[in-house]
């Protein structure tokens, strides 16, 4: 095992932002290895994040994103404490999460929160266009739950790839940062509006527009 060094947990702690004892503990754990003490504390880390799901976030922020004066996002993310609130990775996810609706454009914060009627209806559409593949019956409506599946993760936020690193969802990113900060942090509502929506107007990419502004 490679001796653990103060500037292997230094370099650990910047990196996951976990406290000195964990990073040491983790390092110790994985044998000097840094990216497996990485997971070591992310998997720790969402294991307790899992446990602070059920408690009470009354506290928390509204924040307003504007891209280009044509796409605005209004946000409410709750947490625990306002010392949370006012914490700089707390705002910094505040940021990220608006601008995700505004280049995604998401309908709903969760999967549980699109009506059953909503989903009837897309389910009805999809299988009349299945059964014109002539594909035998039994199997259209498998393939129509999936289409359905993939399509009510499209809708919901938390669902969603992150624009910032497609390999996690918001859900994930959401618990990691719960995981980071000690507290229960809950996305509960947004309203996105689009320049010129429900008009007819020329079709424009905002969330290929706002993406690029993301990574840019």
């Amino acid at each position: 095992m490679s001796k653990i060094t103060a500037t292997m947990i230094k370099d650990l702690r910047e990196r996951t932002g976990s406290g000195m004892s964990d990073c040491k503990k983790a390092l110790v754990e994985n044998g000097g290895d840094v990216e497996k003490a990485i997971e070591f504390l992310r998997t720790k880390g969402l294991a307790k994040a899992a446990k602070k799901a059920g408690r009470v976030a009354t506290e928390g922020a509204v924040f307003s994103y504007v891209h280009g004066g044509r796409v605005g996002v209004l946000l409410e993310v709750n947490c625990e404490t306002d010392f949370v609130a006012r914490n700089e990775d707390f705002v910094g996810f505040l940021k990220d999460i608006a601008m995700q609706i505004a280049a995604m454009n998401p309908q709903y914060v969760t999967m549980d929160e699109i009506p059953p009627e909503v989903i009837a209806k897309e389910k009805a559409i999809r299988l009349e266009t299945a059964k014109e593949s002539g594909k035998p019956a039994a199997v259209l409506d498998k393939i129509v739950d999936g289409q359905i599946k993939k399509w009510s993760r499209e809708l919901a936020l938390l669902e969603q790839p992150f624009v910032k690193d497609d390999k996690k969802t918001i859900s994930q990113i959401n618990q990691e940062l719960v995981a980071k900060l000690g507290e229960n942090i809950k996305i509960r509502r947004f309203v996105r509006f689009e320049l010129g929506e429900g008009l007819q107007k020329k079709e424009e990419d905002f969330a290929a527009e706002v993406a690029k502004a993301v990574s840019g």
